[in-house]
């Protein structure tokens, strides 16, 4: 009787190994553990077993009932599994199967960025304004003092489109045409893209991003221009940073500097990133030049004012520590999960 349990537990097992359908799993339960099947055959025969021989087979006989049942089982999981993939690739949609939630999405670190400036300039009473990306050359240039063989206007470095309409360089027009508003004071900032003819590499794309400020009333000076900037650069990199401004030359300005914050990396002390100096250049500044005044119909003489602007793409860069520029536009789902 052991050797007839043995051969239905490997018949059985490979059996239900080699069913291809639930339908033979079925016929497979009957055949080896229904009421007349052949194991319940062999069970009825333990009555002309002895004593000693009977609860020897009957545990045998139950572990081989307990095998062939995790084998079905077994077998019901992996045909149900088969048949549920052909489905999904017969069908396409299941519209039994639970739904899956929809990953949301969140903005992007220029925007980021480009917000919380322009949240920290509101907050001292500037205005966001905002202006055509295809631009006169009057107003890119001409109207910010930019004289006509400056390097800036050969196209080289700017797109023309045909005459003196381009692609704006900068965010500075929309500086011009505020002024010509002659609605004073001013306060304002105005961030946006801008089109320069260069080659794409780590720290330089054709297509970028600017943010302009101006303030023009009365009796405004650098005092004016450092303070606003101090604070600025502290709402945005933190209450320890330092700035410090350095003479420079703008033909819309006069007098001109940059302005440096301290670096990110090392909080001033010297690295890599800031190549030893402690601080990384952050934007351009200065008075606004009685000519550039004057140009707008403002009387240089009764008012003052002074202007920045900045690359919004070094900001985001300095901000989270981007090594390259292309990792903004690049749209690498694993980079910008990490924002």
């Amino acid at each position: 009787m052991k050797e007839k349990l043995k051969a239905i537990q490997e018949k059985a097992m490979a059996a239900f190994q080699e069913a291809k359908e639930m339908k033979d799993i079925d016929d497979l339960k009957v055949k080896y553990l229904g009421k007349k099947g052949e194991l319940t055959a062999i069970l009825k025969e333990m009555g002309k077993l002895s004593a000693e021989e009977r609860p020897i087979i009957g545990q045998m006989a139950n572990d081989v009932r307990q095998n062939l049942e995790k084998r079905l089982d077994e077998a019901k999981n992996r045909l149900a599994a088969a048949e549920m993939a052909h489905r999904l690739e017969k069908e396409k949609i299941d519209v039994t199967m639970p739904g899956r939630a929809r990953a949301e999405g969140h903005r992007h670190p220029m925007s980021i960025v480009t917000d919380e400036i322009c949240s920290i300039f509101m907050g001292m009473g500037y205005e966001v304004a905002e202006g055509p990306e295809v631009e006169k050359d009057y107003y890119n240039f001409e109207a910010l003092n930019i004289p006509k063989n400056h390097p800036a206007r050969d196209e080289q470095d700017t797109f023309y489109i045909g005459g003196d309409i381009l692609l704006r360089t900068q965010t500075s027009p929309m500086q011009v045409r505020t002024m010509e508003k002659g609605k004073l004071p001013i306060r304002m900032v105005c961030p946006g893209a801008v089109y320069r003819s260069d080659e794409v590499d780590a720290t330089h794309s054709p297509v970028f991003h600017q943010l302009e400020g101006l303030v023009v009333d009365k009796n405004i000076t650098m005092g004016d221009l450092k303070g606003a900037l101090v604070v600025f650069a502290k709402e945005l990199f933190g209450e320890d940073t330092k700035v410090r401004f350095r003479p420079h030359h703008f033909p819309f300005t006069e007098p001109s500097a940059e302005m440096d914050v301290t670096c990110f990396a090392c909080g001033g002390k010297g690295c890599r990133v800031c190549k030893g100096e402690g601080y990384i250049e952050l934007l351009g500044c200065g008075m606004v030049h009685p000519k550039v005044l004057k140009m707008s119909g403002i009387d240089p003489d009764e008012y003052s004012g002074f202007a920045f602007g900045m690359g919004l793409e070094r900001v985001a860069m300095q901000r989270y520590g981007i090594t390259d520029l292309r990792l903004l536009f690049e749209n690498d789902m694993k980079f910008l999960k990490q924002f």
